[in-house]
């Protein structure tokens, strides 16, 4: 009795027991109802933080009157920040005027953390409205007015064969990804704008769930990687769960080696189980009876089938080869389907057997 009463003492102090979980003393902050969690490097202006919660120098933000946070650039203006991804340290921005291409003729880097994931040269070009409509050529609208539109191109060449058209100048534009294959002969520099910072260098920690600080214990300003509550709240719910299945175990293993040992047992007869006749395979004969599909560049298949295999769980491809169960019409991979029906009967998916191959063991 003694040892199942220190064992029920043991696991009660593992349940009740929790491991301390360091607090988050600098929350992410918050542009009013915005959900983009504000956190270091960055900070909000003009809210009250905790000592050693500052973020890093050109990190700041302020909130618009529509609730977006704002990062001013030196001299290159406010821009709305859409995104901040810290694990792989970009930020996706966004004019709140509505016409990014003026933002990037004036873009100026220097001055900031930031920098463009890629550069390209772009031209621009003042044509008559006219004449780019003819061309198909796309425009930057926000810069044109009622007779002249503004094209962009990435190409020299066409830049210097629209003789219609006056080159305003050109400059490097950033953009989120590199250059494949030739010019772009007009693009109108719609879409966001991505920007990286390579310090503070946060990767590391936030990979391994972490986030990145102030180190509190440094005079100089140095970073540090915390681990919050959360994940030790996730833990010590684990460790619950363990140690009480543990002591059910235990209470019930205690419970049998206390058990009188020379009470009669009762027997009771079953009736021996009922065999139930086994599903056998299909010959080949009956499997090359199926019929098959060769699937076109439309990948559409009749019936209750979806655009992936239920077998092997890749999506098919034009000409791929499919064998379809009659009656209920399922269709997979005629390699998937054709072992499976060597071995049982029945369709993979709905079980029915369109044969009556059932034989006893």
């Amino acid at each position: 009795m003694d040892i199942l009463i220190k064992t029920i003492i043991f696991f009660t102090y593992l349940l009740s027991h929790n491991v301390r979980a360091q607090k988050n003393q600098c929350p992410p902050q918050y542009c009013g109802s915005n959900p983009l969690p504000i956190r270091f490097p960055f900070m909000l202006q003009g809210q009250q933080q905790p000592q050693n919660c500052d973020g890093y120098p050109g990190f700041s933000f302020t909130c618009s009157s529509g609730g977006a946070p704002l990062l001013n650039l030196p001299h290159s203006g406010n821009f709305s920040v859409r995104d901040i991804n810290y694990l792989m340290q970009e930020i996706q921005l966004y004019d709140p005027d509505d016409c990014l291409p003026r933002k990037l003729m004036a873009l100026n880097l220097t001055s900031s953390p930031f920098e463009a994931m890629y550069m390209d040269e772009f031209f621009f070009l003042s044509c008559p409205r006219a004449a780019v409509a003819r061309k198909g050529l796309a425009t930057v609208d926000c810069l044109g007015n009622s007779t002249s539109a503004v094209v962009t191109t990435t190409s020299g060449t066409l830049a210097r064969s629209m003789s219609m058209c006056t080159t305003m100048f050109t400059l490097p534009v950033p953009e989120s990804r590199a250059k494949i294959g030739g010019d772009r002969l007009s693009w109108n520099l719609g879409g966001d704008l991505i920007l990286t910072w390579s310090f503070p260098d946060c990767e590391g920690c936030e990979e391994r769930g972490g986030v990145c600080e102030y180190d509190r214990n440094s005079t100089i300003g140095g970073i540090t990687c915390n681990f919050y509550s959360e994940k030790v709240q996730f833990g010590n719910k684990v460790r619950k769960a363990i140690a009480f299945t543990l002591c059910l175990v235990c209470i019930l293993c205690v419970l049998c080696i206390l058990m009188p040992r020379n009470r009669a047992a009762t027997v009771v007869m079953l009736p021996p189980p009922r065999q139930s006749p086994a599903m056998v395979g299909l010959d080949d004969s009956t499997i090359e009876s199926y019929k098959k599909v060769v699937l076109g560049e439309s990948k559409r298949l009749a019936g209750p089938n979806d655009v992936t295999c239920p077998i092997c769980l890749v999506d098919y491809c034009p000409k791929d080869e499919l064998r379809c169960i009659p009656e209920c019409q399922h269709c997979f991979h005629s390699d998937c389907v054709d072992g499976w029906l060597r071995l049982n009967s029945s369709c993979p998916l709905c079980r029915n057997s369109p044969s009556p191959l059932l034989h006893p063991v």
